[in-house]
């Protein structure tokens, strides 16, 4: 693997839609419709795509030959109308943008549901419906494993210099270690990572720009219709022509439920030249590295209630600076340094 500023193609920042509580997922009667909402994954809306829309979906009830209407063209939208059709319903996505202009296009990606929630805002109520969502989600993607959908496996490792601590979703113990394919600990000297420790577990990766496409084409190809119709708020959204609605719409789900605990953390990558031979990923601390087709992936930064989706140059400057360290030191082991 190698870190060098001048394989860099492109620096970009998103903003995950978070709420410190969890997710929404809850139905409506309004207007004389029903109206599911979908929103507010933070850093896991591409890992819990589908568990989280087969949840909602299910909320709606019967929905054959149903004409439903979907608030948002990202993961959570494109996976709830598919969801739809495949329940027999009519769907009419309306959006402000598609892939690859979505802020789903922008996620690291890594199957994994990563600052989803804060651990002191959790619920029993809300527990449950992560841990159905993730595991839908988990037996779903691997339906689609393949390089047409930009889905494979691949192993994660941790690095600490600590040994690795188990929380309530992962390690021995938690909710989600059923999930940790091929989990391992490694301890000093028995891995070459420059760190004391290294936890691995395998998991699937998801390629935005190759899955997010053949999503939408999916839908289309089963009869969706798209409409690129930005909702300015929650009148709007419940004048649509439909007697069922789906608000996946992300971070734009503020103004149309007025939800004061949804906001925007900011998310910075820088992505070098593709290197075909890494076949791994890496996370040490803030820092992380995921491979994929269009480029060597580094992370990177989680600013809450930062609105500002320009890149930070600096912290593209630190954050390459920081893989390469760590790059030149697990180098420096495998040569006996």
């Amino acid at each position: 693997m190698t870190v060098d500023p001048a394989l860099e193609i492109r620096t970009v920042a998103g903003l995950r839609p978070f709420r410190p509580s969890g997710f929404v997922v809850r139905r409506e009667e309004a207007a004389g419709k029903i109206l599911v909402h979908n929103y507010g994954h933070g850093g896991g809306g591409m890992t819990l795509s589908w568990g989280s829309s087969e949840l909602a979906v299910k909320l709606a009830g019967s929905l054959a030959g149903v004409s439903c209407g979907v608030v948002g063209g990202g993961v959570m939208g494109l996976s709830t109308a598919r969801l739809l059709q495949l329940r027999g319903a009519s769907v009419t996505i309306y959006t402000a943008a598609l892939p690859p202009d979505t802020t789903s296009n922008i996620a690291g990606a890594q199957w994994w549901p990563f600052s989803v929630f804060d651990n002191d805002r959790r619920t029993e109520a809300f527990a449950a419906q992560y841990c159905e969502a993730a595991a839908f989600s988990y037996q779903y993607f691997q339906r689609l494993v393949g390089p047409h959908r930009g889905v494979r496996w691949l192993p994660n490792y941790y690095l600490s210099n600590d040994p690795p601590k188990n929380g309530w979703i992962s390690g021995p113990g938690g909710v989600l270690h059923p999930l940790q394919v091929g989990f391992h600990d490694f301890g000093p000297g028995e891995h070459v990572f420059p760190a004391n420790y290294a936890r691995r577990f395998h998991t699937m990766m998801i390629e935005p720009s190759i899955y997010l496409p053949s999503l939408l084409e999916e839908v289309e190809d089963a009869g969706g219709k798209i409409l690129i119709r930005p909702m300015a708020n929650r009148d709007e959204m419940l004048s649509l022509p439909h007697p069922v609605v789906f608000n996946c719409a992300g971070l734009g789900a503020k103004q149309l439920c007025d939800d004061p605990e949804l906001m925007p953390i900011r998310g910075q990558l820088t992505f070098l030249l593709p290197q075909p031979a890494v076949n791994y990923n890496l996370i040490s601390e803030d820092l992380y590295m995921f491979p994929r087709t269009d480029g060597i992936l580094l992370g990177g930064t989680y600013d809450k209630n930062q609105w500002d989706p320009a890149p930070d140059m600096a912290r593209r400057t630190r954050i390459v600076a920081a893989h390469r360290e760590m790059f030149e030191g697990m180098r420096r082991i495998q040569a006996g340094g």
